[in-house]
């Protein structure tokens, strides 16, 4: 009987331990999704920033704006579907396919956000759409899509973007910057990989045409 009832204690010890143990990470999880949503109802996530609204180097006079896909104007819109098409469908088709559709209706995601540069004449030449979401239990800033024109490309711009993607992480608490780029998309793998010294992602799917990538952000105290 005593051993019976040791055997019993163990067990209900081990029991009462998971049960703490879920509703810690519930508790946790619950906490992260509150900074995700947080950060999501900030319309103008660029408002804090206001010496990363222009960009002028090499040659560029660039002014920055922040959107979400509700008040981002229909013409900025379609700009960005059709640079984003142009950029990538060939990429696409070699590896998952291409559909106007689908990206189309990814850019108008509700969460989705918008950082436009302007040049001098009020025309759009640059993009990133971003969300901050809850991936596999992480808050994070996951950028969808980051495409520049031809004209500006190779100046800067597109590190200056993602730089601002991770000040955003570290102003509304996430814990890194995920991107999604494909095997065969060697100027993408180029720019984050080797220049911005990302990384393959604990979720990263083994045996896809695609990696995951991310670069975790150092919290202000």
């Amino acid at each position: 009987m005593i051993v019976l009832k040791g055997e019993l204690w163990r067990k209900s010890a081990k029991a009462k331990d998971k049960k703490q143990k879920r509703k810690e990470e519930s508790e946790r999880t619950d906490r992260c999704w509150k900074l995700v949503d947080e950060a999501d109802r900030v319309e103008d996530v660029l408002k804090d920033f206001v010496s990363f609204k222009k960009f002028t180097r090499n040659g560029l006079n660039l002014d920055l704006e922040c959107f979400t896909s509700a008040n981002l104007d229909p013409d900025i819109l379609n700009w960005a579907f059709l640079l984003t098409k142009e950029n990538m469908q060939n990429q696409y088709e070699s590896n998952w396919g291409w559909n106007d559709k689908e990206k189309l209706k990814e850019l108008k995601e509700d969460r989705i956000k918008f950082l436009v540069a302007f040049d001098e004449n009020k025309k759009p030449v640059a993009f990133t759409s971003f969300r901050f979401d809850l991936d596999f239990g992480e808050p994070v800033v996951y950028c969808y899509e980051i495409q520049l024109i031809n004209s500006v490309q190779r100046k800067g711009l597109g590190k200056f973007l993602i730089q601002i993607l991770h000040l955003f992480a570290i102003r509304y608490q996430m814990h890194k910057v995920v991107a999604t780029v494909l095997h065969t998309n060697t100027a993408s793998r180029n720019f984050f990989i080797e220049k911005l010294k990302y990384t393959t992602d604990d979720t990263s799917p083994l045996d896809e045409c695609y990696e995951i990538i991310s670069k975790s952000v150092t919290q202000r105290n």
